[in-house]
C-alpha cells in the first residue's frame, strides 16, 4: 500500500511486526498496541525508532507516557463511518502534544484526506496507487482553513489579526 507523507508518496521506513513475530535487532517496527503494552519496556530500550498501531477503540491513556520515545501512532479507521480516530488525533496533537509522525490507516478514503489533515495526521496508509495521487494534489488545493484544528496551522481569523497587528506596530 502507498504511504504518502507531506503530499507525496514515500517509501514506508517500518516493518509491520506480527504479534508473534520475532523483534529484529535493528530496524524501525510498527507493533500492535497488544504488543506494546505486553511489554512496552523491551520496546523502547531498542536503539530504532518505534511505531504503534493504536485501535481506535482503545483509550489513549495507556499510550500517553510512552509518546516521548514513539515516532509514529499509526491511528485505525475500521470503517469510513467510524471517526473515532478523528478525535484520538486532536487529542494526540493538542492535548498531549505529540510531535511524531500521525499516521492514518484502514479505510482511508480520499474525500476525507483533508479533514484527515486537520485533525492532524501527517502520514496516510492508502489502499490504492490513484489515491495517493489525488491526495498530494488536494493537500496543495487548500491553503487557508477558517477552523482551528490540531494540524498547527493558524486559522484566518487569526491569521487577519496578526496582519492588523504588524501593520499597526509599523506605524
Amino acid at each position: 500500500m502507498p504511504l504518502v507523507r507531506g503530499g507525496n508518496i514515500s517509501q514506508d521506513d517500518f516493518v509491520q511486526l506480527a504479534d508473534d513475530a520475532p523483534l529484529p535487532e535493528k530496524g524501525a517496527v510498527l507493533v500492535s498496541a497488544a504488543r506494546f503494552l505486553a511489554d512496552p519496556q523491551v520496546l523502547l530500550q531498542r536503539s530504532d525508532r518505534l511505531g504503534v498501531i493504536w485501535p481506535n477503540n482503545r483509550d489513549l491513556d495507556d499510550l500517553v507516557p510512552h509518546l516521548e520515545r514513539i515516532a509514529v501512532v499509526a491511528l485505525v479507521f475500521p470503517t469510513f463511518r467510524d471517526g473515532r480516530a478523528y478525535s484520538q488525533a486532536r487529542l494526540l496533537r493538542e492535548r498531549y502534544a505529540f510531535r511524531g509522525e500521525l499516521r492514518a490507516t484502514g479505510q482511508v478514503l480520499r474525500d476525507q484526506f483533508v479533514f484527515m489533515l486537520r485533525a492532524g495526521f501527517d502520514a496516510f496508509d492508502v489502499k490504492k496507487q490513484t489515491d495517493a495521487e489525488a491526495f498530494g494534489q488536494t493537500v496543495k488545493r487548500y491553503s487557508v482553513f477558517y477552523q482551528p484544528t490540531g494540524d498547527g496551522r493558524l486559522a484566518a481569523p487569526f491569521r487577519r489579526l496578526q496582519l492588523r497587528h504588524s501593520e499597526s506596530a509599523s506605524l
